[in-house]
């Protein structure tokens, strides 16, 4: 059965989910025919005991990556997968247009150079350098955003076009005027209940507090999972790493939102 694009959870209305739901906790949980352990099917309620088992089952499960499920009782779009299998859930592959699929090789590009700041811990070299110098401001500061722009500039350029992107080193700063310059923006309350709004092509922004965040672009989205291209990072996923990386995370961490230059 195929992810329904929201979290299901107690008080869940629609029977037809509940049974595939109940169903499928049984045989992995192994209790099928267990008589006194096993959910109902034919019930079309969603209460506390179904709620339980699925806690259960998210505390003896992980994602695809390997990390721990949260154990809340609610199926959202990784749980969903690990019951019912990759195939599942939504995934992206693509961008909307050439220019966004564009911008993406640029990122690679960069990130198959494996560049990195220089001297260490330094926020500057050649590379890293240009990316700031892109958007306006000097060598030293982070420059997450500040490669995200480079990288939609460069496709600019290359196609002979104006570069859509609002122009910003500040992560927050971009989230705050990305609609006026014309970008979608998906909240992460929507991109958590509802995982097909998330697409290839977009960029994920996260909020650190006292004005520090963290972004990067969308290279695939695997229901509940994206991979990303993003600067200023290494692989423990921090936001003052030395490099550009690919990396993979959860749709639930972003915790500002998503910025979508796709219907431009």
């Amino acid at each position: 059965m195929k992810y329904p694009g929201r979290i299901i959870k107690q008080g869940e209305s629609d029977a037809s989910i509940v049974a595939a739901l109940k169903t499928k906790l049984n045989e992995m949980m192994g209790i099928t025919n267990d008589p006194e352990q096993r959910l109902d099917p034919a019930n079309p309620t969603f209460g506390p005991r179904m709620k339980a088992l699925v806690k259960l089952f998210q505390t003896r499960h992980v994602d695809t990556t390997g990390r721990p499920l949260k154990a809340d009782g609610e199926v959202g779009s990784l749980t969903w997968e690990a019951l019912f299998g990759p195939k599942s859930v939504p995934t992206s592959t693509k961008p909307a247009g050439s220019y966004l699929a564009r911008v993406l090789e640029i990122a690679a590009g960069e990130e198959a150079k494996k560049v990195r700041e220089r001297p260490r811990n330094s926020n500057k070299g050649p590379e890293v350098s240009e990316y700031l110098r892109r958007t306006g401001v000097p060598p030293g500061l982070a420059w997450c955003c500040a490669f995200i722009y480079w990288s939609f500039d460069e496709a600019a350029k290359a196609m002979d076009r104006d570069n859509p992107m609002f122009k910003t080193a500040g992560c927050l700063n971009h989230w705050n005027n990305a609609e006026r310059a014309g970008a979608r923006r998906i909240k992460k309350s929507q991109a958590v209940n509802d995982t097909s709004l998330v697409r290839t092509g977009q960029i994920f922004i996260m909020d650190f507090g006292g004005g520090k965040g963290h972004t990067g672009l969308i290279e695939r989205v695997d229901g509940g999972m994206i991979t990303t291209i993003e600067g200023n990072t290494d692989a423990s996923r921090t936001r003052e790493g030395g490099g550009v990386y690919r990396l993979t995370r959860k749709i639930v961490e972003v915790n500002k939102g998503f910025v979508d230059y796709g219907g431009m």
